[in-house]
């Protein structure tokens, strides 16, 4: 398949986007997949109402079938057509964080969706992005839009079009280049169908920040205990992860420098995900800095973006310092724990 791309300003009132935002859409409209910018990561849309579209997502990534699709949406009014009612909370958070890096569960209107993009189930998971191309893609196609984020299962998340590109090149229609993404973790999930509601997935909206607009707000078991089942898209399986074995350490610099020497000496290449703080204490074969440790965002924001440089060398182990679990560190530890299959070594 050749892979169509174009590149547009973010903000797509230049009006030399607009032809390119329209083939994009055309290309939504007639069933086929585009990858494009959000605020959290790239991703991979089709029409959420037709199995075809569905399962060429499903297909491009490589992703198993049982794990449902967020539904993305321009306008509040799409709403209506697929869920059957929005309680009292939910519109309150949609209210304060939408468009934004905030993903809703409603229940499902029988009939309204294929069931392949919400795996044959009663809910369905939407968003509307906090981003100006998304946006308009979405909304020049007039469709919910089904869509995960733009690669390989397993592999790191894309928050660049050269990401997408190196996962999906060949595999799907389009790619429309808006630039890097923001927030860089995927949004936060959070399931309104229960009287308490209930992240499932932390990410770009954090707990302290639901609660400060609808109260108490409850945590997946499964985010705490890697026994329970999630209940989340993109949560049940293997994730974000590099191509080399990545385990976390909870201890010292000095810790983790003594267990870099250990490898060394069995004559293994050995990288480290580290912030810009420590970034000239490590002696290592590969030493990344993944932003600033005073600014967990900045951290999160640049998260897959190292994952995927360790791709790029010739490592053999990777290790990771760990970071508090407060604000979007939730978010982080919880990417990081996937990715590294949770593999932790504490001192």
């Amino acid at each position: 398949m050749n892979t169509k791309r174009w590149s547009v300003d973010k903000y797509v009132d230049d009006q030399d986007s607009y032809p390119q935002i329209s083939q994009a859409a055309d290309l939504l409209i007639n069933n086929e997949v585009v990858a494009f910018p959000t605020e959290t990561v790239y991703g991979l849309g089709g029409n959420a109402e037709n199995d075809e579209a569905v399962a060429k997502i499903f297909a491009a990534k490589g992703r198993p079938s049982d794990n449902p699709l967020i539904i993305h949406i321009a306008k509040e009014e799409q709403l209506n057509a697929f869920v059957e009612k929005i309680p009292e909370k939910a519109a309150q958070l949609m209210k304060q964080f939408w468009p934004g890096p905030l993903t809703l569960i409603f229940k499902k209107k029988a009939g309204s969706l294929s069931d392949k993009a919400t795996a044959g189930l009663s809910t369905v998971a939407v968003r509307m992005p906090d981003h100006p191309v998304a946006l308009a893609i979405i909304s020049a196609a007039g469709l919910p839009v089904a869509a995960p984020s733009a690669n390989r299962s397993g592999r790191p998340s894309p928050t660049t079009a050269e990401h997408v590109w190196e996962d999906l090149n060949g595999k799907i229609a389009g790619l429309v280049d808006g630039g890097p993404t923001g927030v860089g973790v995927e949004s936060t999930v959070v399931d309104c169908t229960e009287f308490i509601p209930v992240i499932l997935r932390p990410g770009g909206v954090t707990k302290e920040q639901l609660e400060a607009v609808i109260g108490e707000v409850s945590v997946d078991p499964a985010l705490v205990d890697k026994g329970e089942a999630p209940k989340s898209p993109g949560m049940k399986y293997r994730h974000y992860a590099p191509d080399a074995p990545l385990t976390l350490v909870n201890g010292t610099r000095e810790y983790i420098q003594e267990l870099v020497d250990k490898k060394k000496a069995e004559g293994l290449s050995v990288g480290i995900l580290t912030t810009e703080e420590n970034l000239g204490f490590y002696r290592a074969d590969y030493v990344i800095a993944c932003g600033k440790r005073a600014d967990l965002n900045s951290v999160a924001s640049s998260l897959y973006d190292v994952l995927r440089k360790f791709n790029n060398t010739n490592a053999d182990v990777l290790f990771s310092e760990m970071f508090p679990q407060e604000g979007v560190g939730h978010a982080i530890m919880n990417r990081l724990m996937k990715a590294a299959g949770h593999r932790v070594i504490n001192s």
